[in-house]
């Protein structure tokens, strides 16, 4: 298990391309992350974070990785100019992608705020994260309460000092009719207005 100062370090990158499972700061709190497009490890994802039937967050460099991966563009035409922002977008998914969606039928998806953040991405391919945290548990603000929580199960650690206050991304969806429906309401406010 490894302590790296920066998301900027080449080796983070590498790592995550050779299938690491590892905790990092996110656009908005610390996040356990895995490649989106490594099936084994996404799985060791939730099986370290213990998530059972519950699908995560996709971030990606550029609404083109999430084509890449296989989202529907149709499903990201609301969202692409909205991007890149702390907002998810919950997508359905189709059955290549169940490894991500765990049974659930769709994953949230965004583009990253955060330069750095999107500047990995483009070395890893789109990311599969959750917060960095147990069931039942606050996620971690910093290095030391996520290694509480995960230990030597993950393969690397990004310490990028205490988060404090930051709120986790604001999740929406797109309804069949036009609507914008919240989801969950965080970093980014959204007010929910009829489309015309």
């Amino acid at each position: 298990m490894k302590i790296f100062s920066s998301i900027q370090e080449m080796a983070v990158a590498r790592a995550l391309q050779n299938g690491a499972v590892g905790v990092l700061p996110t656009d908005t709190i610390y996040g356990i992350v895995a490649r989106a497009h490594d099936p084994a490890a996404v799985d060791k994802l939730n099986l370290v974070k213990r998530r059972e039937h519950k699908s995560g967050t996709i971030i990606a460099a550029s609404v083109e990785q999430l084509y890449d991966l296989g989202i529907d563009a149709r499903q990201l035409q609301g969202a692409a100019t909205l991007w890149p922002a702390s907002l998810s977008v919950q997508v359905p998914v189709t059955d290549e992608l169940d490894y991500l969606a765990r049974g659930t039928g769709t994953v949230a998806v965004r583009v990253p705020e955060s330069a750095a953040i999107r500047a990995l991405l483009e070395q890893t391919g789109p990311l599969f994260t959750s917060s960095a945290n147990l069931p039942g548990q606050p996620p971690a603000a910093n290095l030391t309460e996520a290694r509480s929580y995960f230990g030597d199960k993950v393969d690397f650690y990004v310490d990028g000092g205490t988060i404090t206050g930051a709120a986790p991304s604001t999740i929406i969806r797109f309804t069949d009719d036009g609507h914008t429906e919240i989801l969950r309401q965080g970093a980014v406010q959204v007010k929910t207005e009829e489309s015309s």
